[in-house]
C-alpha cells in the first residue's frame, strides 16, 4: 500500500505569477496528484491564492517539491519585488508533520511547530 503524505497549503501571488505557476503546474501534470490543486471561483482583490490539498504517497513527494522550488524561482512581475510566498503542512505517516515555507525564492523546510501535530494524528 505504502505510506502516504497529507499535503495542504498555499500559495500567494500576483495575477502575472498566478499565469506562470499554473504554467509550471500544467508542465509537472501526472493525471492524479495534480489534481489537489485548485483556485478560488473568483479572485478577490489584488493577491491571487492558489491552494493544494491531496493525502500523496511517500514516492511523490520529490514530484511535488520540484514544482514548489520552481515556483518560489519565479521573478517578480512588476516594481514591487514581490516574490511568490506560500505555507504548506505536510504530516508523514511515519515521520511526523514538518511545515514547508515559500519565501525568498527557495522552499525551506523545517519541523512544524507542536500546535500542528494534531493535523498529523
Amino acid at each position: 500500500m505504502g505510506v502516504y503524505v497529507a499535503v495542504r497549503g498555499w500559495l500567494e501571488c500576483d495575477e502575472t505569477q498566478l499565469t506562470t505557476v499554473q504554467e509550471i503546474i500544467s508542465s509537472h501534470t501526472d493525471d492524479h496528484y495534480s489534481a489537489g490543486w485548485s483556485t478560488p471561483r473568483q479572485q478577490v482583490n489584488w493577491t491571487r491564492y492558489i491552494f493544494y490539498g491531496a493525502d500523496i504517497r511517500e514516492s511523490a513527494l520529490d514530484w511535488f517539491m520540484n514544482q514548489l522550488r520552481e515556483i518560489a524561482r519565479i521573478p517578480a512581475s512588476d516594481d514591487d519585488g514581490d516574490l511568490i510566498r506560500g505555507l504548506f503542512l505536510a504530516s508523514h505517516e511515519v515521520d511526523g508533520t514538518t511545515e514547508w515555507q515559500v519565501h525568498e525564492g527557495q522552499l525551506v523546510i523545517s519541523p512544524a511547530d507542536t500546535r500542528h501535530q494534531y493535523l498529523g494524528e
